[in-house]
């Protein structure tokens, strides 16, 4: 890629992962979500998605081939992630994405809100949509190594086919979305940076 973004900027106004929790738990406590014009559905998968962070943080292991692959990483990196605290996606993929980045030194890792920084998400659509979480991996000077989002291939596709059908409502397609995460247990995402590490580092 070639694309460049002005890294320090965002990773200076960025959270780590902690941080993103914390501020999700709040705003629920408060009736309230990240987005900026709120609604009772957003409150309501806010909530479900504090929990579902919690659980993942708790049940996913990283396994070791990717473990040994981040080891070999040998430049310092910069992952910023755009998310939101209602989006369900986000809540199954961005701890995954945060133990990566905490079994090294070599990467950090910045949480953005996704509608306070459309002019980045913009930069990095998903067949024309602004999906999320959205990664997007540089090098300390900000020169983008690659990106990844919203969802593993599998979630996506699913996701994809349905909007070609319109078989499925979307809380019907979330459902089904969710099984599929928890019988995964972050295994294809594993795969699929295991795949990025070896092509790109």
């Amino acid at each position: 890629m070639s694309t460049k973004v002005s890294i320090d900027k965002y990773m200076a106004s960025g959270m780590d992962y902690e941080s993103y929790v914390e501020l999700s738990e709040k705003l629920v406590s408060e009736g309230r979500s990240t987005a900026i014009e709120d609604s009772e559905v957003f409150v309501k998968y806010a909530k479900l998605n504090v929990h579902r962070m919690n659980r993942v943080g708790k049940t996913v292991q990283l396994n070791n081939q990717l473990l040994d692959a981040v080891k070999s990483i040998s430049a310092p990196m910069k992952w910023l992630v755009l998310s939101e605290s209602w989006c369900g996606d986000a809540a199954q993929n961005l701890p995954i994405l945060s133990m990566i980045a905490e079994s090294t030194d070599q990467i950090q890792l910045r949480v953005l809100l996704r509608d306070q920084n459309l002019e980045l998400m913009d930069q990095f659509l998903t067949n024309g949509g602004r999906s999320i979480p959205k990664l997007i991996a540089s090098t300390a000077q900000g020169d983008v190594i690659f990106s990844w989002g919203p969802r593993p291939a599998t979630p996506q596709k699913m996701v994809s086919e349905n909007k070609a059908s319109g078989a499925k409502s979307y809380d019907e397609l979330a459902v089904e979305i969710h099984k599929w995460y928890a019988k995964d247990k972050g295994q294809e995402l594993q795969e699929e940076f295991l795949q990025l590490f070896k092509k790109h580092i």
